[in-house]
């Protein structure tokens, strides 16, 4: 039997994908299990124990692409297509790749396209992520694992990172402090530069920390913001780290600080202590899954608009001081 996931979109989410793939590939023990989506997929799974193959998937925005894709999965004779993916398109997708049996929730006026189609109801703003995988299992009348993100890397891969933060001058002895400033979904949920400089002095001037940035290339105008403001600037990785190398540098530091963002997910799956300052989304839906973690947010009347960009003054994040990051953030630092 051959199945294939369709993972989902973004990297925090297909993190919390995880123990609702294992689940799959513990009720089909003698299945292969394939997964397709984007090109980082395969990184950020690669030594996950049910992980038969990946199959990249371009984004399908045209009729060209999507015949493209469908017949790319046609010749893999899949038996059954699990579908983590909401959207209309990842369903029609599975479709015309004419996988026999096509499972996931029936959002998105899709249900004519899915062969066990299941109905969302509100557990999207019920329950956490990881939960709402978990949960479309549950209703296909499957088992589910106890839920646990869990994400690895090889002793060499560890090695390589330390190497590489020690060429960078960095002393490993003292605490080192990731500074994560970006979130792909938009500004609103990016607590602002000058509050991340200010809280890596204040960890400079307390912990005597090692504090580095991390983001992707499009986080590149945050990070030099934030060096700009800072009297002795951090190292700057923005933009020259794969996923494997990321998750090797996560694996040495002593804290990692974050907005509502992908690595945070991938930070807390390797265990290493998060703090994750939340603005316009619920931390109860897509925060921290596991200890150690803490999420700073404030209540305000607009909460949780879950906007791209805020249209009044991001109060949310603005009232969130680098104070208060720095005193939170003690508490893993000792």
């Amino acid at each position: 039997m051959k199945i294939v996931v369709q993972t989902p979109n973004w990297v925090g989410d297909a993190v919390l994908s995880m123990p609702t793939i294992q689940s799959l590939k513990n009720n089909f023990p003698q299945a292969e299990i394939w997964l397709a989506g984007k090109e980082w997929v395969k990184d950020l799974f690669a030594l996950s124990d049910f992980n038969s193959g990946m199959i990249p998937l371009s984004r399908i925005n045209n009729i060209r692409n999507l015949a493209e894709a469908s017949n790319a999965l046609k010749e893999y004779s899949f038996d059954l297509g699990l579908i983590l993916p909401n959207s209309f398109s990842s369903a029609l997708l599975f479709y015309l790749a004419k996988i026999p049996q096509r499972w996931g929730y029936s959002s998105d006026g899709r249900r004519p396209l899915l062969t066990k189609g299941i109905s969302p109801r509100s557990l999207e703003n019920s329950c956490h992520q990881v939960y709402y995988y978990l949960n479309l299992l549950k209703a296909l009348g499957l088992q589910t694992v106890s839920p646990e993100l869990k994400l690895t890397l090889s002793p060499v891969e560890k090695d390589a990172a330390r190497k590489e933060l020690v060429s960078l001058g960095l002393n490993l002895k003292k605490p080192l402090v990731i500074l994560h400033p970006g979130a792909s979904y938009g500004p609103a949920k990016r607590w602002p530069p000058s509050r991340f400089a200010e809280l890596g002095m204040l960890l400079q001037e307390s912990k005597n920390a090692e504090p580095i940035i991390t983001g992707s290339q499009a986080d590149m105008l945050l990070s030099k913001s934030i060096i700009s403001l800072m009297k002795n600037p951090p190292k700057n990785l923005t933009g020259k780290t794969t996923i494997r190398q990321l998750l090797g540098v996560i694996s040495h530091a002593s804290l990692f600080i974050t907005n509502d963002s992908g690595p945070m997910h991938i930070a807390n799956a390797m265990k290493i202590p998060v703090v994750a300052i939340f603005g316009p989304t619920d931390h109860k839906i897509t925060g921290p899954f596991h200890e150690p973690s803490l999420v700073i947010k404030k209540e305000v009347a607009c909460w949780p608009c879950h906007y791209r960009e805020c249209p009044y003054d991001h109060r949310c994040m603005m009232n969130i001081s680098a104070e208060e990051v720095h005193e939170a953030s003690l508490k893993f630092l000792g």
